[in-house]
């Protein structure tokens, strides 16, 4: 069946909503009839558009990955790439709280999904590393943990966020925050913890 406009409207009316309260809520303490009152339609909408609730589910998670791909696309391999991919990711997360309130709920809710979430998370920082090494040349770092690692820089502060934040003196992601983080995490990725930094290097 062709779907028209006011069923692709009801459908992304519904994502949305989902997005809202799996963020506020958790996906198990949300009800597909509590989603559907949120968007304002049938409860039956659910069922039609996305089969189940976990079907719902798999549409936000593919909303959500579409939104970090096309924001990484945007980025334009002249230049510095590693301060543009890091400028886009901390705009894209500082934005959006509902956005990282969803991610943190996903990632730390220790299922299946959540897990499918993070490994195509992984998959899209391996493909960026691939690109930060193809453009600042071959490096040192283990290839299999530093996905891992680029990962923990971008989604730590998203996880740590409620025990991160009465611990500092500023918004964690208000944009000048978001900004030194950045700064940081790229002068962690180029030159190590404790290795010497640019001023140093001979």
């Amino acid at each position: 069946m062709t779907a028209t406009s006011s069923d692709l409207t009801g459908r992304a009316r519904l994502r949305q909503a989902a997005l809202r309260l799996f963020a506020q809520r958790g996906f198990d303490a949300t009800s597909a009839r509590a989603v559907a009152a949120e968007a304002g339609l049938s409860p039956a909408l659910v069922i039609h558009h996305f089969g189940s609730k976990e079907g719902l589910r798999a549409a936000v998670d593919e909303e959500v990955l579409g939104r970090v791909g096309a924001a990484l696309r945007e980025v334009d391999d002249d230049g510095d790439l590693m301060a543009a991919v890091g400028a886009v990711s901390a705009r894209m997360f500082g934005a959006d709280p509902i956005l990282r309130g969803y991610l943190r709920r996903v990632l730390l809710e220790d299922s299946p999904a959540s897990a499918a979430l993070f490994g195509r998370l992984l998959e899209g920082a391996r493909a960026e590393l691939d690109r930060l090494v193809a453009a600042e040349g071959a490096n040192g770092a283990d290839p299999e943990w530093a996905p891992f690692q680029m990962l923990c820089l971008i989604l730590g502060p998203l996880l740590l966020e409620p025990v991160m934040q009465p611990n500092l003196d500023q918004p964690m992601f208000d944009p000048q925050v978001l900004a030194r983080r950045s700064a940081a995490n790229q002068r962690l990725l180029r030159h190590g913890l404790l290795g010497s930094g640019p001023d140093d290097q001979r």
